[in-house]
């Protein structure tokens, strides 16, 4: 995936990527989902924004926000995210030196992904991405049966149809 500066607008809708360090043998995220969900909670409590869609993956997860008008600080809210998450986790990952001397954990990747929404067919591919990424990877055949997707609530509101699958180009968008 390409990395842009971070473009910061207020009010605007982001997609993001957020990775664990260790990628492809961790299943971390969706055995502490519950965890996770707590730290969402939480941040949203403290800095509040809308998750218009989400999938957690074993070792990923995709979001796409919608911040506060008059507030651009999505940076500050991942930092929260990932703190809180971290906390919630018994400790045991490796951890190189650099994260040790700085007092880090290993969990997360420094670095998140994020793209600003430029137009309602940008957000509706973004959406759609979110959905079929565990098809995408192999965890289910059908998007409706992963458990950790806002697929279900966009069923649920009646703005997807349970048997929707995405065309061939959103499975494409991250080797643009």
């Amino acid at each position: 995936m390409r990395t842009y500066t971070r473009a910061q607008v207020a009010g605007g809708s982001y997609f993001f990527t957020v990775n664990l360090t260790q990628r492809g043998c961790n299943d971390l995220l969706v055995r502490h989902v519950a965890h996770l969900r707590e730290a969402i909670r939480l941040t949203r409590r403290d800095r509040p924004f809308e998750i218009e869609a989400m999938v957690v993956l074993p070792d990923h997860l995709h979001s796409l926000w919608r911040l506060p008008e008059h507030d651009a600080d999505f940076s500050t809210r991942w930092r929260l995210i990932k703190a809180r998450f971290s906390r919630f986790i018994a400790p045991g990952e490796w951890t190189s030196a650099s994260r040790q001397r700085r007092g880090e954990r290993g969990i997360w990747q420094r670095r998140d992904w994020e793209h600003l929404i430029r137009d309602e067919r940008d957000w509706r591919n973004h959406v759609d991405y979110i959905h079929i990424n565990p098809v995408k990877h192999g965890l289910v055949a059908r998007a409706i049966d992963w458990p950790h997707s806002s697929l279900h609530r966009f069923v649920r509101d009646g703005r997807c149809d349970p048997t929707w699958a995405a065309e061939p180009f959103i499975l494409d968008m991250d080797r643009e």
